[in-house]
């Protein structure tokens, strides 16, 4: 157990984006301003053939995310994110990633009508993690790893609209659904690429971070 789990909830606020490429590479880039372990931002990749990959800022960051999510592998470098204005830049090792952002919808003016206090609260994640089963793959509670609860609150949600990337110097296509759902976790993010503001809350557990994804370096 890290020393930032010693029985009281951690709290995440920021952002999640979820990107399909039609190479079947998909991405989820956590961008957090405020957490227990400072400003980060970390990405995580599914390849096509399955395999699942970290790419963390430092070991600490590493070793709860890989404690809570499941990977096959973990490199710590680092993760830069820049947001001008609708586009967002990305640079994470062997991954460049920029996209940018439309006009919200219907579901992200509901999102944002919910007080963000009472909309980052477990027990409203809990509550609206019905109606959110309905989009394949997404859950907005469930159990994590090493013994973890896991909550999340979304308040905002905007469409992906353009998205370009390259992994390991080649192209990984335009931007395409995030099908199948990703599998890091309990749940994946929606199918239709989108950034979301969320407020995510971790219950810690008595597990061993990071068991079974190796950690590597670029």
């Amino acid at each position: 157990m890290s020393r930032h789990e010693k029985g009281s909830r951690l709290r995440f606020d920021g952002w999640i984006a979820g990107i399909g490429t039609a190479s079947g590479t998909r991405v989820v880039l956590g961008h957090w301003p405020r957490s227990p372990f400072g400003p980060f931002s970390d990405v995580m990749i599914e390849r096509p053939d399955g395999e699942r990959l970290l790419l963390a800022p430092d070991r600490h960051v590493a070793a709860f995310v890989a404690g809570t999510y499941g990977f096959d592998a973990v490199r710590v470098l680092p993760v830069t994110v820049e947001v001008r204005g609708a586009s967002w830049t990305v640079e994470a090792g062997p991954l460049d990633l920029r996209f940018t952002v439309g006009r919200r919808g219907p579901v992200g003016l509901l999102l944002r009508a919910v007080p963000r206090p009472l909309a980052a609260r477990p027990s409203w994640a809990a509550l609206v993690d019905i109606p959110a089963r309905l989009l394949p793959g997404v859950r907005t509670r469930g159990s994590a790893g090493g013994g973890r609860r896991e909550w999340y609150g979304a308040q905002d949600l905007l469409p992906v609209t353009t998205a370009g990337a390259t992994f390991e110097g080649a192209g990984l296509g335009p931007l395409a659904p995030v099908a199948p759902p990703v599998r890091f976790g309990f749940g994946s993010v929606p199918r239709r690429p989108c950034l979301v503001r969320v407020t995510t809350t971790v219950e810690p557990g008595r597990g061993h971070p990071g068991a079974g994804a190796p950690f590597g370096r670029t």
